[in-house]
C-alpha cells in the first residue's frame, strides 16, 4: 500500500462515524420524503398503499409561484444583507486583540442562549403597532400613524436578518482571524487604496469563510416557517408555512413530503454545483491526486 492509499484509507476512518450519522440522520429520511411523494394520501392523516402521481399533479396549484418568488427573495435578500453586515463585523472583530475579540464573539453568541420562539415574539412585540418602536418612529416623523410594522414582507426580512446574522458572522470571523493582513500592507505600499485592497485582497482570503456563510443562512432561509407566521401574517407565507400546514392542519403528508422534496432539490441543487465545482479545482490544484492519475 503506498502513501496516497494509506493516506485515503486514513481519511475514511476518520470520517466513517460522521459520514455514517450524515446517512442515518440526513440521507434515510430524504429519501423517505422522495418515497412518500409518490403515495397517496390516507383520509385519516396516513400513507395510503400503491403508488401515485397525484400530488405531482397537486403542486401545479396556481398560487404556489408566487408563494416560491417570495420564498426565494426573502431568503436572497436575508443572504445578502447577512453577509454585507457580517463581512465589516468580522473583519473589525479579526484586527482587535484577543481580550476585545472574546468579549464581542461573546456578544454575538448570547442571541443562541434565549429560546427561539422567545425571541422572535419580542420582535412582534417591538413592531406591534402600539409597540415602542411604532411610538418612537411617528413620534420622529420616520412613519405615519397608520403605517404596519408588521405582517408584511419587511418585518420577515428583518427577524430574518436578526437571526440569523450571527451565523454569518461566526464563519466570516474564523476566516478573518486566520488572514495575514500583512497582505493588505503590502498592497497598500504598491499603491492599493484601502477599498481596492479590501476587495481584491482580503474577500478573495475569506472566501472559504463567506462561502459558508451564505450556504448556513441561504439554506435555513429557504425553510424558514416559524417567522413569516408569526410576524408575516396569512399573505406572507412562504414554502415552509405550506408544508406545515400541509401536516399539521391538512394531514396531507404526501403533499407536504412533495413540497419538502421540492425544497430539498432547490437547496442541494446549487450546493452540488458547488462541490463540483471545488473538487474539479482540488484535482487541479493537488499534486498527489494527479500522480495517482
Amino acid at each position: 500500500m503506498n502513501k496516497v492509499q494509506q493516506k485515503r484509507l486514513w481519511e475514511w476512518l476518520i470520517t466513517s462515524p460522521s459520514f455514517t450519522w450524515l446517512c442515518v440522520l440526513f440521507v434515510i429520511p430524504t429519501l423517505i420524503v422522495f418515497i412518500i411523494t409518490f403515495k397517496p394520501s390516507d383520509p385519516y392523516g396516513g400513507i395510503g398503499t400503491g403508488w401515485t402521481l397525484d400530488t405531482l399533479k397537486s403542486l401545479g396549484n396556481p398560487n404556489y409561484p408566487s408563494i416560491v418568488w417570495r420564498t426565494v427573495w426573502l431568503s436572497i435578500a436575508t443572504t445578502a444583507t447577512c453577509i454585507l453586515l457580517a463581512v465589516p463585523t468580522g473583519y473589525c472583530m479579526s484586527r482587535l486583540s484577543k481580550t476585545w475579540q472574546q468579549k464581542l464573539l461573546l456578544l454575538v453568541i448570547i442571541p443562541f442562549w434565549t429560546c427561539f420562539l422567545i425571541r422572535i415574539f419580542a420582535w412582534k412585540v417591538l413592531l406591534h403597532p402600539e409597540g415602542p418602536l411604532k411610538h418612537a418612529l411617528v413620534g420622529l416623523h420616520l412613519v405615519a400613524p397608520d403605517t404596519s410594522l408588521l405582517y408584511n414582507a419587511g418585518a420577515i426580512l428583518l427577524v430574518m436578518v436578526y437571526t440569523y446574522l450571527p451565523f454569518a458572522i461566526l464563519p466570516i470571523y474564523a476566516a478573518a482571524e486566520k488572514f495575514d493582513f500583512r497582505l493588505i500592507e503590502a498592497a497598500r505600499d504598491l499603491g492599493a487604496h484601502q477599498l481596492r485592497a479590501f476587495f481584491s485582497i482580503f474577500l478573495p482570503g475569506i472566501r472559504r469563510g463567506l462561502l459558508t456563510a451564505i450556504l448556513v443562512v441561504f439554506i435555513p432561509a429557504l425553510g424558514s416557517y416559524v417567522i413569516p407566521d408569526i410576524v408575516g401574517g396569512p399573505h406572507s407565507e412562504m414554502i415552509g408555512n405550506k408544508i406545515a400546514q400541509r401536516t399539521f392542519v391538512d394531514r396531507n403528508l404526501p403533499h407536504a413530503s412533495g413540497l419538502s422534496a421540492f425544497l430539498t432539490l432547490a437547496v442541494l441543487a446549487p450546493l452540488l454545483a458547488v462541490l463540483v465545482l471545488q473538487k474539479r479545482k482540488g484535482i487541479e490544484e493537488d499534486p498527489l491526486i494527479e500522480e495517482d492519475a
